[in-house]
């Protein structure tokens, strides 16, 4: 059986309170969750197509990520495919700097490596 995805106030892992941010953490830490808010960004896609747009993601994974993200309202089914909600495109804004740090930090360490 699956594990029901983290939500707020319920022990996640590292966090035996559940605290809203280490919840998200939890749930945006699975394998493929952040790949498929990335792959969502531009518009809706279709199972399929957001399958191949991962990779090649297992059908098995890619449902149950899915459901996990619909569950947290980050996601939705509609006529034409899946999508961000409207949760889910602020959440990606708001990643947007972490991903603006990363970058930087990538550059920072390959500057810095010993070769």
């Amino acid at each position: 059986m699956a594990k029901s995805p983290p939500k707020p106030g319920k022990k996640v892992r590292s966090s035996e309170s559940g605290r809203p941010i280490m919840a998200l953490l939890d749930l945006l830490g699975r394998r493929w969750a952040l790949r498929i808010i990335w792959e969502l960004r531009e518009g809706p896609l279709r199972f399929r197509g957001l399958q191949e747009a991962s990779g090649g993601l297992s059908p098995t994974l890619l449902n149950q990520r899915l459901r996990e993200l619909r569950e947290a309202d980050a996601v939705e089914l509609t006529d034409k495919g899946y999508r961000l909600t409207k949760d889910g495109e602020e959440l990606f804004v708001v990643l947007a700097p972490l991903n603006d740090w990363a970058e930087k930090w990538a550059l920072r360490t390959s500057n810095n490596e010993v070769t």
